[in-house]
């Protein structure tokens, strides 16, 4: 009984956040040629559902699972840093993306480099993160939830494939719109309840948190930890300004809105979300130590299961359902957005129907995606490993952005060989030789690349550098 309570409330919610989204979706604009309206929901955002995006697409199970199964306050350095890489977005880079009218967040760096291989390029190493990384984690963490919270006998890859079908057709046939005014119903519900859940876990153990071992609860990380405190002062900032800067799937919700203001105001608000997201992402994993032990990524499942009613467990499921599904669908329309935009008008047809294109993109990338969750059943911190895997493309991309940002007479030539060395050098580190930290050797990529930008360009042009005013 208490089951089918759940699944029953789980699958009204879900159905019902479905309806909402036809309701509000089903008189948009159906111009299938116009990249703008498909990718960028026409540009009719506003900075509600600019931040309810922004923030649902961030907060997903890979997040909520893997910081959780990680069972320590040291993660709550992810949330923190946030809000650097977001004001620098809100800052310096929407007027940027705003001024050359951009679609992607590739197509800026065509414009400030007048090379569009650069942008090609830049696409392709965001195509293969999202392909390769970042969708099937989503898929893997939000399906093992599921798993761990209703015990369920299928597999993870089995339930992997039901968010993918489900999730690709909100990415194929709603386009970012539909993504958008999902996210945002999603998005408040996950923020009731997962405090709700805080609070309910909390009560399970009398609002105590004392007999916790001391590294599980400083923010302070030794050298043997996921984050010692040195990785604070080199690469742990500019892997919050890549991910929240430079990342199409983050910066697609700020370039939907209709005005520079809009999207700011959008961005600001999420950042102030962000406050409170540890106490989703974080303290129950530390009351699930306290509970059962050091259990990993199923810490939270088990911890929801446990102490929430049947009827709010069922409608957590749906918002964490929501959760799975608005990152998932969100990384699949900006896969096509970058190879329809980026790749297949410029090299085969400027003409062509962005919708149909973009459909198919999204069709294999959801396909491939499910092939490839059982390579992410083994590892032991979901979210430790896809923060090392994200550096493969994530260093040398930022390196390109800042180079846009930063100096006005940088040649694309230089940029491109500086794109490709900071690729092959941290795919050293991370397979042959890791002498640090992998937040330290990202940092060392992210340097590495730009000072080898600098003095090619120095080398080709005959003349100094000069910085952006």
């Amino acid at each position: 009984m208490t089951n089918a309570l759940q699944l029953a409330v789980f699958l009204g919610l879900t159905g019902l956040v479905g309806l909402i989204t036809y309701l509000k979706c089903r008189a948009a604009p159906r111009n299938t040629s116009n990249s703008k309206e498909y990718f960028l929901a026409g540009g009719t955002l506003s900075w509600p559902f600019v931040a309810g995006s922004i923030l649902l697409t961030n907060i997903s199970a890979e997040q909520i699972v893997g910081m959780n199964g990680a069972q320590s306050f040291l993660v709550a350095w992810w949330e923190f840093g946030a809000a650097i890489g977001l004001l620098v977005l809100a800052k310096f880079l929407i007027p940027l993306y705003y001024r050359y009218k951009c679609t992607t967040t590739t197509e800026l760096l065509e414009h400030r480099f007048q090379d569009h291989g650069i942008r090609a390029l830049v696409s392709g190493l965001f195509l293969f993160g999202y392909m390769f990384i970042l969708l099937p984690v989503v898929l893997y963490t939000g399906s093992l939830f599921m798993k761990s919270m209703f015990g369920l006998t299928m597999s993870v890859t089995t339930i992997a494939g039901l968010f993918a079908i489900v999730g690709a057709i909100y990415a194929i046939f709603g386009g970012l719109r539909a993504i958008a005014v999902s996210d945002t119903f999603n998005g408040a519900g996950l923020l009731v309840m997962g405090l709700a859940v805080t609070v309910f876990a909390l009560n399970a153990i009398d609002f105590d948190l004392s007999g916790l071992p001391a590294e599980r609860v400083t923010l302070i990380g030794s050298n043997e930890s996921d984050i010692p405190w040195h990785t604070l002062l080199t690469g742990m900032a500019f892997i919050h300004i890549f991910y929240w800067g430079t990342n199409m799937v983050i910066v697609q919700r700020a370039l939907a809105a209709d005005t520079v203001k809009e999207a700011q105001k959008g961005i600001y608000v999420a950042i102030g979300f962000k406050l409170l997201i540890p106490f989703i992402v974080v303290l129950p994993g530390m009351i699930a130590f306290k509970l059962y032990g050091d259990v990993g990524d199923v810490a939270y499942g088990k911890l929801v299961g446990d102490v929430l009613p049947a009827w709010l467990s069922g409608a957590f499921a749906a918002v964490i359902a929501g959760a799975v599904l608005s990152s998932f669908n969100s990384c699949l329309n900006s896969a096509s957005a970058l190879y329809t935009c980026d790749l297949h008008q410029k090299f085969f047809n400027p003409e062509v129907d962005v919708k149909k294109v973009g459909q198919r993109v999204a069709l294999i990338f959801a396909m491939t995606s499910v092939m490839l969750v059982p390579l992410f059943e083994k590892s032991e911190s979901i979210i430790g490993l896809l923060q090392q895997l994200n550096g493969l493309y994530s260093m040398p991309v930022l390196a390109a952005f800042l180079m846009a940002m930063l100096f006005k007479n940088v040649r694309g030539t230089p940029v491109k060989i500086g794109l490709v060395f900071g690729a092959a050098l941290y795919a050293i580190f991370t397979f042959v030789w890791s002498p640090l930290h992998y937040i330290h050797l990202m940092f060392i990529t992210l340097i590495s690349s730009m000072a080898l930008i600098l003095i090619i360009n120095r080398f080709m042009t005959h003349q100094a550098t000069q910085l952006e005013q």
